[in-house]
């Protein structure tokens, strides 16, 4: 069972059917692992976390950073940040950077999510829903770019990490309305 399944949560373990990948060094100085998210990162405010990390697998080339709601009751979950085309040279993020070009890194690329907003959209699950767990996951990639069209969806990135996923670590706040 991995860290963020929890029986307060509705929703599958997205990553099960992709298989297990090593994990690395992943910290945020914006999220504490399993708690309730702070209010910057709620919907309206939209404030994307402090993410960094390191000790990435052999052969990395670049990353990916997406963020899941699992608990959406959608029967997909809702993706609420998908930016990838990452350079190794960058181990952190900092808090706010989540907008289209994540702080002006160049080549980066940053997908509309299921809010229909290119960058991050912070977590506003349906009142009386349940609390709703967002997954903030970075993929370590083994090619330097990945050919996916900026106006492609989440769920396409989400295909190519299959294929190209050497490691990832979940960091994982909660939020109930």
């Amino acid at each position: 069972m991995s860290t963020y399944q929890d029986d307060r949560f509705p929703g599958p373990d997205p990553y099960a059917p992709l298989g297990e990948k090593p994990s690395f060094t992943l910290t945020s100085t914006d999220l504490e692992n399993g708690a309730k998210l702070a209010e910057a990162q709620l919907g309206g405010t939209d404030i994307s976390p402090q993410l960094s990390w390191s000790d990435l697998p052999e052969g990395t080339k670049s990353l990916a950073i997406t963020c899941l709601d699992p608990d959406a009751p959608t029967g997909a979950g809702f993706w609420h940040w998908a930016v990838f085309n990452i350079p190794t040279t960058v181990t952190e993020i900092p808090t706010g950077a989540g907008d289209e070009t994540l702080g002006g890194i160049e080549g980066v690329v940053s997908l509309k999510g299921d809010s229909g907003k290119r960058g991050f959209y912070g977590a506003q699950p349906p009142a009386g829903h349940a609390p709703h767990r967002y997954l903030f996951a970075v993929h370590a990639l083994d090619v330097e770019k990945l050919d996916i069209a900026p106006d492609a969806t989440p769920t396409v990135l989400g295909f190519n990490l299959y294929f190209h996923t050497l490691g990832r670590s979940i960091v994982w706040g909660w939020y109930e309305n």
